[in-house]
């Protein structure tokens, strides 16, 4: 006869209040328990394995791209005992973290490059916001949303109109790589400030690691590091969901 545990017990296993326990029921991030004729809950050894699972798959906090909803989804198939479909789900969601690593990488690559472009100096060649907006292909609310950030110092023209120089729509061109590679824009602003200082930086590494001293640090702050610790992480679930698998089959779903 297979064991079984009352609410507390689990909570006590896997170390959250009861009130979570019955909170994950309710989210279906674990099977459904079982009832004593007095209403009271029963577990079994699988609503723990089960339990555990999603508390590895939310240690990660990635979002971009729907990663996050897809890591949701892997649990609540495992807990409806979809197995194998968890399983396909969750190399889905490898491969697609290998992607944007891979995005993330060719985006400082080519931020070098246009690091090597850029003409110190001020040049002649102005542009308005508009045809700075149409020649990046961004919208002029993203021009505006950057530069209220902080990530680029407007110039303006003597009628008091913004200007933008050739050097300007350089940094532009970096920001909307990072951009499209899921940097925060704190984590740009740091290379910009590095960059101001000095065209010998490592972007990586200013990129990827925040400052001690920085009030605010996302996952995308240092999304390299978070990439490669979901990695770590999805393949962690990757083999509890093949023990799972093989353990609590006869629980499974068709």
């Amino acid at each position: 006869m297979d064991k079984t545990y009352k609410t507390g017990e689990v909570a006590k296993r896997v170390g959250v209040h009861s009130n979570t326990v019955r909170l994950y029921e309710k989210l279906e991030l674990i099977p459904k328990a079982s009832r004593l004729p007095n209403g009271y809950r029963i577990f079994t050894d699988y609503h723990i394995k089960q339990f555990k699972l999603a508390r590895t798959a939310f240690k990660v906090e990635v979002l971009q791209n729907g990663l996050r909803k897809k890591i949701i989804n892997v649990v609540k198939l495992s807990a409806k005992g979809k197995f194998k479909e968890a399983i396909n789900c969750t190399n889905d969601y490898i491969n697609q973290i290998k992607k944007e690593r891979k995005n993330a990488e060719e985006a400082i690559k080519l931020s070098k490059k246009l690091l090597l472009g850029i003409d110190t100096k001020d040049n002649h060649i102005f542009f308005t916001r508009k045809q700075t907006a149409d020649y990046l292909q961004v919208t002029i609310d993203t021009l505006r949303n950057w530069e209220m950030n902080g990530l680029l110092t407007v110039k303006r023209k003597q009628n008091g109109y913004r200007v933008y120089t050739e050097s300007d729509i350089n940094i532009f061109k970096i920001i909307r790589t990072l951009r499209c590679a899921n940097y925060s824009l704190s984590a740009i602003l740091r290379m910009i400030n590095a960059i101001s200082e000095s065209k010998e930086i490592d972007i990586k590494e200013v990129i990827n690691k925040p400052k001690d001293d920085e009030e605010i640090v996302t996952a995308c702050d240092k999304l390299l590091t978070s990439l490669s610790y979901a990695e770590k992480n999805a393949n962690s679930i990757l083999n509890q969901l093949v023990f799972m698998k093989n353990e609590f089959n006869i629980n499974s779903t068709p």
